[in-house]
């Protein structure tokens, strides 16, 4: 470890579902091993995972240092040719961002059918990964974040910020591997429930995939002006319609009377559902991105699935591969798609109560936790 770096350091941590966070100091590991990597932390943000995570709508380990959205600067490394996922060598004070999830590569879902996020065994910073013992430091509300040796770390290249990569978050990334498993087709039309981030980066994804119209359903106004900033052909507020049938029949004035070729959820509300599949047309794709909390069941019809041959797509999380596409997709599309204004809102460690409440109650736009100052 460096003679430089502070033997402790500061993070916010969940003791309790549905209590205030509490800032505790850990110690820094005492030395790091072959691939092992510590960061100082940059920016957290604050996702509405991390939201649900503290309402206890997901089975989770404590205490529980939260924050998945991460960006670092390298501070220490267990060997100085560490490199990153791509092969690029990391050095003293790179910016990285890094993969959530840490799938095992040995169980049935990794090894037979090719799938590592539904790994039976999935560890993931900032959501599974309990901070009671050594390393601690295993989620982005802190000073330092550690990261074990297998996990998928990226060098950021200079022109790209912090704040897009953060600003993006982890949606961007869910977006990109929802649309890979849907194979969404050229100039097909898109229907976005929901204006959040998943919904935002849903949009940005569809309009670079040829999406035609694309059309957004949700609020508040705030941030449908940043779909429309995204390129949205058509939004429609939720609280302006209220009516889910003055919805559909918008989205079937804006394809033809059809529906959409394209419905895709990013709301995380089961009733969304309900609504969506009647927002597709004959033989559309519905895609399920919004539900990563267990939001609970709702009232579904069957029929419709078979009355209009609909196919329905679940996606979840991330894997390696998506992360490669997403920051290359910001380094080269910032102006066009910019992520990085999405930072409305900066707290320090000591505010993380007050971050996630205000994140709950849509009073911010990104949210970030600057743990470091």
């Amino acid at each position: 470890m460096s003679q430089n770096l502070p033997a402790s350091c500061r993070c916010a941590v969940m003791n309790a579902f549905n209590e205030p966070l509490s800032v505790r100091e850990f110690t820094l590991p005492d030395n790091l091993a072959g691939g092992e990597i510590l960061l100082e932390v940059e920016l957290s943000g604050i996702c509405g995972t991390d939201v649900h995570l503290h309402k206890g709508q997901l089975e989770v380990p404590l205490p529980l240092i939260l924050g998945h959205e991460t960006t670092g600067r390298v501070a220490a490394m267990g060997d100085s040719d560490t490199k990153d996922w791509l092969g690029n060598p990391l050095r003293i004070g790179d910016r990285v961002a890094f993969t959530v999830g840490r799938p095992c590569r040995t169980c049935h879902y990794c090894r037979v059918r090719r799938r590592p996020s539904r790994c039976l065994h999935r560890l993931a910073y900032g959501v599974n990964t309990p901070c009671d013992k050594k390393p601690h430091l295993l989620g982005g509300y802190g000073q330092f974040h550690f990261l074990h040796a297998d996990t998928a770390v990226y060098r950021l290249p200079d022109d790209l910020p912090s704040e897009a990569v953060v600003g993006a978050g982890c949606a961007l990334v869910t977006a990109v591997h929802g649309f890979e498993r849907m194979k969404m087709q050229w100039a097909e039309s898109v229907v976005i429930q929901g204006a959040g981030p998943v919904g935002l980066a849903s949009l940005a994804v569809a309009k670079e995939a040829g999406g035609r119209p694309c059309i957004v359903i949700g609020g508040p106004r705030e941030r449908l002006e940043r779909c429309k900033r995204f390129g949205a052909d058509l939004t429609i507020d939720i609280n302006e319609v209220p009516d889910p049938a003055q919805r559909r029949k918008l989205v079937l004035d804006a394809t033809g009377g059809f529906g959409a070729d394209i419905v895709v959820e990013c709301v995380g509300m089961p009733q969304a559902v309900v609504e969506g599949w009647e927002l597709c047309r004959d033989g559309g794709k519905y895609l399920v991105l919004g539900h990563y909390g267990d939001a609970g069941p709702t009232q579904l019809n069957p029929h419709v699935i078979t009355r209009k041959e609909l196919t329905l797509y679940g996606s979840w999380g991330s894997e390696p591969q998506h992360w490669t596409v997403a920051l290359e997709f910001l380094r080269t599309r910032r102006e066009r798609y910019p992520f990085h204004e999405l930072i409305t809102h900066r707290f320090d460690l000591a505010q993380a109560n007050e971050a996630l409440a205000a994140v709950a109650r849509w009073e911010t736009g990104k949210a970030v936790i600057v743990p470091n100052g």
